[in-house]
């Protein structure tokens, strides 16, 4: 493709002077931040004293990324443009910040980084340093929605941001390094699900800067014609600015990045003028500078500048080595600090007019800080999809197709807010009802057939592709600009995303507790579906609820488990999952049909306290029980009431608690989590001194570390998963990982004291039912219909 920089040449001399000048600065104070603790326009020599003790930071990819924003903000002010930048390269935060206080945004939330030379040395001061913030554009960086802590998913952000804005351009640079990572590559092909007429545009921009920590990039070692190929195949359109002299490239990305925003201006108006939405073939931009461009060429005889010693410290020894403050200084100096600042340390005049006004500044843009444009979701009543319960667990449903239902009607009253996203798996997992409202996004090719149940569409608003990383990656940039929706993904592999989701939590975590200026956002809510104990013909590699161990792990202030019994506890759970803020909430319901227990009022009291004893289900009458019955998790509910009735028909005179747990938190003390129980509501549901049978979902360590400060905790026994499974049946994997109703009444007749002597004939009865049902289960390919049908007797 022909370099358009060949073609035209924008920028007059005087335009030149003044944005090479303004990104002059922008790198004098990306290098002050890793340098500099005193002295910071060097108004008197360099010395010692004034370098930091402890020097942390990138520099490579900053003078890169600069030149990108110095850009983006002529295109802004020409054509009044609203654009939002994500910084792809893991810690090019020095590039971000220096831009963001050269905007004055940043001393406007941070009033002592104010704009002189005392506001000047904080900034540099505080960076990478105790007490201050991190080398990553971490949620403290004004304008970013992306810290790059764990590199792979700029793209994804970035389309996850542009959906439903139509006014929006999300400039995204992607490193080189990071274009390596399976996330960033899948994440090309965002592209054929952007919809030219209702979402806004991505501007991608892969810095090509030769060098990862100490080995070169591929891409940036593949020939030109092979990487165009390669572009060109994701399905865009790539421009190519290349060099390493400053005023060449200014003028040649002053070209290309104005004809790439005319054409994606181009491209909406044919779109929305004619209302075809056939997907287009989106402008991107190659950038190929050097790593760790302006500085030092060459440092004791080894190449810098253009080598991967220019990554992170190119000189690693200014305060003890005499020389290497030398060259420091004359480095800083090249950038001529004093024609840059006033007397007072404050950006001149005149390259303050470079930057953008008010909200139009990058770092200004209310998109990246989304919780300021957050609409509420128009809710309908989750009561008015309630399971009728006549009498507890006598009837089946399938949860999440009931849930589904519901999940439409927040699509049709939110149709620019709301979005489902899912791995392949929305009719896998029972939630077509959604489709009845939208159906699932489609900008690629269309076959005759997909008319017949393909459910696709260029208007769809069901997000649908095979990588969790890329779903999970729009999902972020969507909540984090102000909007919502459910993901619903296999439990087996939602695995995939774990490191994500501990970003997310983390990202949640600093912006919740410490950074005041940040609006609460929408609520992250994972839908966790084709659970561990229904994998009848999937076997061993899809069961794995583990999940939740993961997310347990993370502060409970931004995170919640769920595990409702029955669809009625699933649409309680749902509706308020979809309203809370700041939350990752992740719901464990299963597809297949499952007995309902609670009527809807009661599902509502039920998950309001979170955790609570079923009296219909219980037979100690109030009064001190000789066993606690406690389960978590749809399949342990049932399995867990199989158990109790069996006991109730042999032991007539035992007296049993049933207590059943949807919050999972809720298993915290108070200390721990605002809604955790308090010791002596821990000890009134499960007893102080009496044995607790816990039949939990997922590993039963999980139970252990939650309650392992109670007093109690000695008497409680959990039952979990034991990775015991294959191609089972429910009960037969129930059995094998002994969570059965028969191994759950074993060993209460063995925990309970009385019941030893008793229980013998009990024991042996349960011993041959499970050898029963195991080969029943091997000889017919499924379970006895007294078990795939089972119901409470009553």
């Amino acid at each position: 493709m022909a370099d358009i920089a060949e073609i035209l040449t924008p920028l007059s001399s005087d335009e030149l002077r003044k944005m090479e000048a303004y990104w002059q600065a922008c790198n004098y104070l990306s290098l002050g931040m890793i340098y500099l603790r005193a002295n910071p326009l060097l108004r008197e020599p360099l010395k010692p004293e004034h370098i930091k003790r402890r020097l942390l930071g990138h520099w490579g990819s900053d003078p890169g990324q600069s030149l990108i924003w110095v850009h983006l903000n002529r295109v802004i002010w020409k054509y009044d443009l609203n654009v939002m930048y994500i910084s792809g390269p893991g810690h090019g935060a020095p590039a971000t910040l220096a831009n963001s206080y050269l905007e004055g945004y940043y001393s406007e939330i941070y009033p002592d980084k104010s704009r002189d030379e005392a506001g000047l040395l904080k900034f540099f001061r505080q960076f990478s340093f105790p007490g201050g913030i991190g080398s990553h554009c971490t949620p403290e960086t004004p304008g970013s929605i992306h810290e790059g802590g764990e590199l792979g998913y700029s793209i994804s952000h970035a389309y996850g941001a542009a959906f439903d804005n139509p006014a929006l351009i999300v400039a995204v640079a992607v490193g080189d390094g990071e274009a390596e990572t399976g996330p960033l590559a899948t994440s090309w092909h965002s592209n054929k699900f952007l919809n030219p007429i209702h979402d806004g545009a991505v501007l991608p921009i892969l810095h090509l800067n030769g060098y990862k920590i100490a080995n070169p990039t591929i891409l940036a070692r593949i020939p030109h014609e092979e990487l165009e190929a390669l572009i060109a195949g994701y399905g865009h359109k790539p421009y190519f600015v290349e060099g390493d002299d400053p005023l060449a490239m200014h003028q040649k990305m002053a070209s290309t990045l104005e004809q790439c925003v005319l054409e994606i201006r181009s491209l909406q108006q044919r779109a929305r003028s004619s209302g075809d939405a056939t997907r287009p073939r989106w402008p991107m931009i190659v950038l190929r500078s050097p790593k760790g461009w302006t500085g030092p060429k060459e440092i004791d005889g080894h190449k810098v500048e253009g080598s991967w010693r220019s990554h992170q410290i190119p000189i690693l020894d200014p305060a003890t080595n005499k020389k290497s403050l030398k060259i420091l200084e004359d480095w800083l100096r090249s950038y001529k600090p004093e024609e840059l600042f006033d007397v007072d340390g404050t950006l001149v005049a005149e390259l303050q007019q470079l930057a953008p006004v008010g909200a139009r500044r990058i770092s200004a843009n209310p998109h990246a800080n989304g919780g300021l444009l957050r609409k509420e979701l128009a809710m309908p009543d989750f009561r008015d999809y309630a399971v009728a319960v006549k009498s507890p667990a006598t009837t089946y449903a399938p949860p999440t197709d009931i849930l589904g239902h519901f999940l439409a009607e927040v699509m049709r009253r939110n149709m620019k807010t709301f979005r489902v996203f899912g791995p392949d798996e929305t009719a896998s997992n029972r939630l077509t009802a959604i489709y009845a409202a939208s159906k699932k996004t489609w900008l690629a090719e269309y076959k005759p057939e997909d008319a017949d149940g393909g459910e696709l569409s260029v208007e769809g608003r069901v997000m649908e592709m095979l990588s969790e990383h890329t779903l999970e990656g729009w999902f972020e940039g969507y909540v984090l600009t102000g909007r919502h929706g459910l993901f619903s993904t296999y439990e087996a592999f939602v695995h995939v995303i774990d490191s994500m989701f501990n970003q997310h939590a983390k990202w949640l975590e600093k912006s919740k507790k410490e950074i005041s200026w940040r609006a609460p956002v929408p609520s992250v809510n994972i839908l966790i579906t084709s659970l561990v104990w229904r994998q009848d013909h999937n076997g061993f590699t899809h069961q794995d609820p583990g999940f939740l161990d993961v997310v347990t792990n993370k502060s409970p202030d931004v995170v919640r488990i769920y595990l409702p019994p029955d669809a009625n506890c699933l649409l309680s759970v749902a509706d308020h999952c979809l309203r809370s803020r700041d939350y990752v909430n992740v719901i464990v319901a299963d597809k297949q049909d499952h007995l309902q227990y609670l009527t809807m009022a009661d599902a509502v009291t039920h998950c309001t306290k979170g955790i609570g004893i079923w009296e219909w289900a219980s037979t100690d009458d109030g009064d001190d029980p000789d066993v606690v019955m406690a389960c978590a998790g749809d399949i342990a509910t049932m399995e867990s009431l199989a158990s109790v009735a069996i006991l109730k028909e042999h032991f007539k005179d035992l007296k049993i608690r049933f207590v059943n747990v949807v919050d999972l938190f809720r298993l915290r003390p108070e200390s721990e989590h605002p809604h955790g129980l308090s010791d002596r509501d821990f000890d009134s549901l499960f007893t102080a001194d009496k044995p607790v049978i816990f039949n939990f979902h997922s590993y039963a360590s999980l139970i252990h570390k939650l309650s392992y400060r109670r007093k109690n905790h000695d008497n409680i026994h959990v039952r979990g998963y034991k990775e015991r499974g294959n191609i089972n049946t429910p009960l037969e994997l129930a059995i094998l990982n002994q969570v059965d109703r028969f191994n759950l009444a074993i060993d209460v007749i063995d925990r309970v004291p009385r019941l030893r002597a008793v229980g013998g004939h009990v024991k042996e009865w349960l011993k041959d039912q499970i050898i029963d049902s195991i080969n029943y289960a091997h000889a017919e390919g499924i379970d006895k219909e007294e078990i795939r049908n089972w119901k409470w007797p009553g």
